[in-house]
C-alpha cells in the first residue's frame, strides 16, 4: 500500500511506466496485480538512517541493464547508477509522492515452489 500527496499521478506512473495491469474499483481507485514478491525482514539501524517500523519498498528483475534502459525510454528518473550490494545489482528511482524505490537483480536464487 503506498499512500501518497499525488496518487492519481502515482497510479498513472505504476501503469503506465511500470507496466502494472489494474482493476478499478471504483471511482479510479486501482488495485494493481503483482505477480510475485518476496520479503525480507532486516535490522534497524540508526546510523544508516533505518529506524524500526520503516517499510522498504524495492521490485526485482532478471536483467538490471536492460530494465533501467526500458524504465528510462518510458520517462522513470533513476537517482543513481548501479551499484554490486552484495545481495544484487541496485539502483534507485523516484515515484510521483516523494517515493525512492529500489530496483534489483538478485545475486541469490529464487524459489518459486
Amino acid at each position: 500500500m503506498f499512500y501518497s500527496s499525488k496518487p492519481e499521478e502515482l497510479r498513472t506512473f505504476l501503469r503506465e511506466k511500470l507496466g502494472f495491469r489494474g482493476t478499478d474499483v471504483g471511482d479510479g481507485w486501482l488495485i494493481f496485480d503483482v505477480p510475485e514478491a518476496d520479503m525480507g525482514c532486516h535490522p534497524a539501524a540508526a546510523d544508516d538512517g533505518q529506524r524500526s517500523g520503516t517499510p522498504h519498498i524495492s521490485f526485482y528483475c532478471d536483467d538490471i541493464e536492460q530494465t533501467v534502459a526500458e524504465l528510462k525510454a518510458r520517462g522513470v528518473e533513476f537517482t543513481e547508477g548501479i551499484s554490486d550490494q552484495g545481495y544484487g545489482l541496485v539502483t534507485h528511482f523516484k515515484m510521483p509522492g516523494d517515493f525512492a524505490v529500489q530496483l534489483f537483480q538478485p545475486k541469490y536464487e529464487k524459489h518459486f515452489d
